[in-house]
């Protein structure tokens, strides 16, 4: 068995966002391997992802059980199965129970497509654009019982257009997605991201501000030469998942 630690990824839909992060695995940006894809929707492309990219695979269907907690009993055997390190969820479109969630605490980390506080919860990009927001974005957060309120590790802005639906919007969110969810991974297997009673934590300093993170970066990947074979760096441009939370099943 390797010796790199372990993911696991649970999601509700199409698993772009799961690829991101396969990739960046492959890729040796993320010191660690998906070892579960695990989804509650037979249907749901994240599976075919999987399987094409020769990961484990599991369909959970919580329609099969009539209490919530009986379903979670089961999907945190399959975790436990496969010996899953860190559990991320990607797009999973169930909300989770108190119980659940504090067994994996400081372990279970979520993407959220907003920029949190705002709009916890469904409906994002239609939100932002009612409020007539200048920005959008995506947070990575750890997850905690209270819906969409675990600390921020990671956000990316997004510029909203003029002319921007909830569509066109919930798209280039989802390449921001893409670029800060491996990011915040890799911190973690790397041992460089934790979560403590007072907040999210890197290299031992408390986040206070998880845009700016995303912004240091980028300036600093802008500054780089740039590598033949890897032009466009983490890939994204600058411009919901119910862990509850989002719009989409990703």
């Amino acid at each position: 068995m390797s010796s790199k630690r372990r993911i696991a990824v649970v999601a509700s839909g199409d698993g772009s966002n799961m690829q991101a992060i396969a990739d960046a695995c492959a890729a040796g940006d993320i010191d660690a391997e998906i070892g579960l894809v695990l989804s509650n929707v037979p249907t749901a492309r994240v599976l075919e992802r999987a399987q094409a990219l020769g990961i484990a695979q599991r369909c959970i269907d919580h329609r099969d059980f009539e209490q919530r907690q009986d379903f979670e009993a089961s999907v945190s055997v399959a975790l436990r199965d496969s010996g899953a390190d860190l559990v991320v969820l990607a797009g999973f479109m169930r909300i989770l129970g108190d119980s659940f969630v504090r067994q994996y605490y400081g372990s279970l980390l979520n993407i959220h497509p907003s920029l949190l506080p705002k709009y916890r919860g469904l409906h994002t990009h239609r939100r932002a654009l009612e409020a007539g927001d200048s920005h959008a974005g995506a947070t990575v957060h750890f997850v905690v019982p209270e819906l969409d309120a675990g600390p921020a590790v990671l956000q990316a802005r997004v510029a909203v257009l003029p002319d921007d639906s909830p569509e066109s919007l919930a798209r280039r969110v989802l390449h921001a997605e893409h670029r800060i969810y491996p990011r915040a991974i890799a911190w973690w297997a790397a041992d460089r991201l934790a979560l403590e009673p007072d907040g999210a934590y890197l290299d031992g300093e408390v986040i206070e501000d998880a845009a700016a993170l995303d912004e240091a970066s980028a300036e600093s990947e802008s500054r780089k030469p740039l590598e033949r074979d890897d032009p466009d760096g983490w890939c994204g441009d600058s411009a919901g998942t119910a862990v509850p939370g989002g719009s989409r099943t990703d």
